[in-house]
């Protein structure tokens, strides 16, 4: 029976959901995670883990992300540069990508102190991290607030180009997809019906076969 949400449920504490809504934490719909890659004003290189992205394929290839917090590096540095790298971590170097959280002192080098290596890219002036499968160059095309009342952001970046490891994109060695391939944000999912929060999590995606065999 499916029951309907208003509300934020009298059993879930909206103060200790940290800013995030109830609804994202009820219906806890995964998304990719990634470490988004870019050059401070003092030349150092900034990296910030992040979710809540989306991609699209009109007219070009766009990554929007729409939780960029206005008082951290990644806002100041993306809008001063207008470019940015959007790096995929796979499960053996996840952990030193989230290490970034910690290390992100307005002097520090964060891809190196969290134990990366950064490279630059190609086409725009950010850094990319050499041990994600797959890095994306990116020019900032618009940013917009989500609220008037809020902190978050949304950005909407260009991918003029991109690279990625064959032993990725090859089916038939590590792949895309499963415990090799992609990760996802499965962020605090609560039940509603008792408040209970499950921890945050990490998932992968697991394949069921084709449109016309399910």
């Amino acid at each position: 029976m499916k029951k309907d949400f208003f509300n934020c449920p009298d059993t879930i504490n909206e103060s200790e959901l940290y800013g995030f809504s109830w609804i994202e934490n009820v219906l806890a719909i995964p998304s990719p995670l990634v470490c988004v890659t870019s050059y401070k004003e003092n030349g150092l290189p900034n990296a910030t883990m992040q979710s809540w992205c989306d991609f699209d394929g009109n007219e070009g290839f766009h990554v929007l992300f729409s939780a960029v917090n206005k008082h951290t590096h990644m806002y100041a540095s993306v809008m001063k540069t207008k470019q940015f790298a959007v790096n995929f971590p796979s499960k053996d170097v996840f952990m030193k990508c989230m290490s970034t959280i910690e290390n992100n002192d307005y002097d520090t080098d964060e891809i190196t102190a969290a134990g990366l290596t950064a490279v630059p890219a190609e086409r725009i002036n950010a850094p990319l991290i050499k041990e994600c499968f797959l890095n994306l160059e990116c020019e900032l095309e618009w940013a917009k607030e989500v609220s008037k009342v809020g902190d978050h952001y949304v950005f909407c970046g260009k991918i003029i180009g991109f690279h990625m490891d064959e032993e990725h994109y090859n089916a038939d060695k590590l792949g895309r997809y499963g415990e090799t391939g992609y990760l996802y944000n499965i962020h605090r999912p609560i039940d509603p019906d008792t408040g209970k929060e499950s921890e945050t999590q990490v998932g992968v995606i697991h394949k069921l076969g084709t449109y016309d065999k399910l």
